[in-house]
C-alpha cells in the first residue's frame, strides 16, 4: 500500500491532467484481464513498467482501488489465498465502471496534454553570476536525456515480442518524445553563446505600472 494518502489522492484524481491514468489502468485492466487482486495489479503494472511511460506511481494502486470501490466502479468478487499467503480480496469491474471506463477511454484518447517545462522558465530567469557554467550544465541535460533515450530502447526491445501492435506503439511515443527533446536541446547548445552574450548585454524594461500609475 502507498505510503502517503497525498500520493493516492493525487493519483486517483484528476488533479494532474484531465484524464486519470490510474483509474483507466485498474478498470481497464479488469475489463481485458478480468478479476483481480491489488497484488496482480501491481506485478502486471510492474510487468508493463507503466512508471516509466505513464504518469501512474505503481504504489498509488492499492487507494486508488478503494476509492473506485467505494464509488461502485468496482466490486468485490471472491477472497483468494494460496498456501500461506494474506488472503486478497478480488475485484471485478461493474456495469458503472464500465460507463466511466468508457468515458476515461475516450476523453484520454481525444485529450492532448503537453505540460509546461519549469526549464523554460528557468532559462529565462538565469543567474547573472552563473553564466560561465551554463554550456556544463546543458550539456550534462543533453547527457540525461540520451541515457534516458537509451533506457528506453533497451527496456522496449526487451519488451518487443511480448507487446501487441498497439502496444509498441504507445512505447514507441516515449522514444519519439526523448528524440524531439534532445533536437531542441542540441539547438539550444548550439545557441549558448549567444544567449550568454545576450543576458551579458540585455537591459531589462521598466516594470509594468498600474492603473493607479504606481509601478507595481
Amino acid at each position: 500500500m502507498s505510503d502517503s494518502s497525498d500520493v493516492d489522492a493525487y493519483e486517483y484524481s484528476c488533479k494532474s491532467s484531465r484524464v486519470s491514468s490510474i483509474r483507466l489502468f485498474i478498470l481497464g485492466s479488469l475489463a481485458q484481464r478480468g478479476d483481480m487482486h491489488g497484488h496482480q495489479l501491481r506485478l502486471l503494472a510492474e510487468e508493463e513498467r507503466i512508471h516509466l511511460w505513464t504518469d501512474i506511481s505503481v504504489g498509488g494502486l492499492y487507494g486508488a482501488l478503494k476509492r473506485l470501490h467505494a464509488e461502485g466502479l468496482i466490486a468485490d468478487i471472491r477472497i483468494e489465498q494460496a498456501g500461506n499467503f494474506p488472503a486478497r480480496q478480488v475485484y471485478g469491474i461493474t456495469d458503472s465502471g464500465r460507463e466511466a471506463l468508457a468515458q476515461l477511454r475516450s476523453e484520454a484518447l481525444d485529450h492532448f496534454s503537453l505540460k509546461p517545462d519549469p526549464f523554460d522558465l528557468a532559462l529565462t530567469r538565469l543567474d547573472p553570476t552563473r553564466l560561465d557554467v551554463l554550456p556544463d550544465v546543458i550539456a550534462a541535460r543533453v547527457q540525461t536525456l540520451k541515457q534516458h533515450l537509451l533506457d528506453a530502447e533497451a527496456a522496449n526491445a526487451r519488451a518487443g515480442p511480448y507487446l501487441s501492435l498497439a502496444e509498441r506503439y504507445a512505447l514507441s511515443h516515449r522514444e519519439t518524445r526523448l528524440r524531439a527533446e534532445i533536437d531542441w536541446h542540441e539547438n539550444l547548445v548550439d545557441a549558448l553563446s549567444d544567449i550568454v552574450a545576450d543576458e551579458r548585454t540585455r537591459v531589462l524594461p521598466p516594470l509594468p505600472n498600474s492603473k493607479d500609475g504606481f509601478t507595481t
